[in-house]
C-alpha cells in the first residue's frame, strides 16, 4: 500500500483527528471540539493516508514567510515504527509554502531523534525563548 499525504482539508478525518487529540494525546485531552475545529481552520494541515485510512496527521501554524510552529503530529499506534512519521514530515517540510523560513518550532515530550533527524534541536539561545503556557487550560475549572 502506498502511503499517500494529503492537505487539502475536505479530504483529512478531522473526527478521527479529533479524537485521537481529544482522547489520546498527552498535550491536548479534553480539548473542545469548537476550539480544535477554530485551531485546524487556521492551520496548513497534513493527513497521512495509507490504503483509504488516515494514519498520521501533523499541522503546522505559520505566518509563510519568516516562521512556522510544528503541533499536533501522530501516528495511529498500530502503524507506529513502520517509517510513517517519518515519511509525513518529509513531507511537510517538503511543502512549497513552508520554504525559506527563518525559524521552525517544535515542543514535544517525545521522539526527539525522530525530529533530530529533520534538523531540529534544543534552542541554540533558550534565554532569548519565553512562553505562556497554560498546561491545564481545557480541564474543567481552568
Amino acid at each position: 500500500m502506498r502511503f499517500e499525504i494529503i492537505t487539502e482539508p475536505s479530504r483529512i478525518d478531522f473526527d478521527r483527528v479529533y479524537a485521537f487529540i481529544n482522547g489520546q494525546s498527552y498535550w491536548a485531552q479534553g480539548i473542545p471540539r469548537e476550539l480544535f475545529d477554530r485551531a485546524m481552520a487556521n492551520s496548513l494541515c497534513f493527513g497521512g493516508w495509507l490504503g483509504g485510512e488516515q494514519i498520521a496527521f501533523a499541522r503546522v501554524i505559520s505566518d509563510y514567510a519568516t516562521f512556522a510552529n510544528l503541533v499536533d503530529v501522530y501516528v495511529e499506534r498500530e502503524f507506529r515504527g513502520m517509517g510513517y512519521a517519518s515519511a509525513l514530515l518529509e513531507g511537510v517540510f517538503a511543502h512549497p509554502d513552508l520554504q525559506g523560513l527563518r525559524r521552525f518550532m517544535l515542543a514535544t515530550s517525545d521522539a526527539h531523534h525522530l525530529y533530530a533527524k529533520f534538523g531540529f534541536h534544543a534552542p541554540a539561545r533558550p534565554d532569548t525563548l519565553m512562553e505562556r503556557y497554560h498546561p491545564d487550560i481545557y480541564k474543567a475549572g481552568s
